[in-house]
């Protein structure tokens, strides 16, 4: 993949997103659109997450945790594009 066709960005998901298996559910869906970064908890019960790949896929995760796992209730997620140039591959639940 070259520098011109992968994105980056970082994701804030608010609402019922810890406890529910949503940081779990994410990483397994990154995987399977083979994205490349990281999800973690958050102190103040948000997700963050960091994603590299096609934008297509970025975007398909994007839109992804407006549902997340069935328990799950995501009220919003803010996206923004980091400094960071492209991540080491695979993804990883932090």
């Amino acid at each position: 993949m070259s520098d011109t066709d992968h994105v980056t960005r970082q994701l804030r998901i608010t609402g019922r997103v810890q406890g529910v298996g949503y940081r779990w559910s994410l990483a397994q869906e990154a995987h399977r659109l083979r994205l490349s970064g990281w999800v973690r908890n958050r102190l103040n019960g948000s997700v963050e997450a960091l994603v590299s790949g096609a934008p297509e896929t970025v975007q398909a995760l994007i839109d992804w945790t407006k549902g997340g796992p069935a328990l799950a209730r995501a009220d919003g997620a803010m996206v923004t594009a980091p400094n960071e140039e492209r991540l080491a591959a695979g993804f990883e639940l932090r």
